[in-house]
């Protein structure tokens, strides 16, 4: 890979070409992981002396920073496009009738829903452009998160969005069997980019989204995606 030039357009040294390597090759850490990591990695540093307490400390500060793990993504630019709100693979496509604090009506709508492994990226990402209508979390039940009914059982956070040209979404963010924690950032009234990370569900998840009626999606179940980068669907 080609060193990039310094500001002043002067070539960087080799030290500072790994550092750029680095930046560009490791992901950064979601900062609401930080904690996870710096305590065990802190454990670590005291006990470095003690192989059986140093060793697994690390361990376990290496796997959540693994899982907390936030790398670039860089969405399409077409603002019909919905894209995957969260990497993983999909589980469902189908048509439902959304959660009731979605706002959406009861009648069933295109859905698509995504199941985040634990080895899956966590954080979640705006899909398509708009004004967020509403955020509602609803407490539930932590069954697997892969099973169909756990979108209507398991604890979960609604978010609406609305886009410029008047279409609604909601997108589910849906806690697992391991999971115990939904961060949802957004406010009722926030303006949000199509790509904006937006939120985190910690240790194994699923997310929905809900299309307008007569979307069709764009993915097949089994397939994996890329949040903020895959293609689920093109509204009408």
């Amino acid at each position: 890979m080609a060193r990039r030039p310094r500001p002043d357009g002067t070539s960087p040294t080799a030290a500072e070409h790994l550092v750029q390597l680095a930046r560009e090759t490791i992901p950064p850490i979601h900062p609401a992981g930080v904690p996870f990591v710096a305590v065990p990695a802190a454990v670590a540093l005291i006990g470095r002396r003690h192989p059986w307490v140093a060793r697994p400390a690390m361990l376990t500060a290496g796997a959540c920073a693994a899982f907390f793990r936030h790398p670039k993504r860089v969405p399409p630019t077409d603002p019909a496009i919905v894209v995957a709100a969260a990497d993983g693979t999909v589980a469902l496509v189908d048509e439902a009738v959304p959660p009731p604090e979605a706002g959406l009506g009861a009648q069933p709508l295109p859905r698509v829903s995504t199941f985040l492994s634990v080895f899956d990226v966590h954080v979640q990402h705006v899909p398509i452009a708009g004004t967020v209508t509403s955020v509602t979390h609803t407490p539930g039940k932590f069954l697997s998160a892969d099973l169909p009914e756990a979108s209507s059982d398991n604890e979960r956070t609604v978010l609406g969005l609305r886009t410029t040209t008047g279409a609604e979404l909601a997108v589910v963010q849906i806690a697992g069997l391991i999971a115990r924690r939904i961060v949802c950032e957004p406010k009722p009234g926030d303006t949000l980019r199509v790509g904006d990370t937006y939120g985190l569900i910690r240790f194994g998840s699923r997310v929905d989204v809900y299309f307008p009626a007569g979307t069709v999606p764009a993915v097949r179940v089994g397939q994996r995606t890329v949040g903020a980068e895959t293609v689920l669907a093109t509204l009408p």
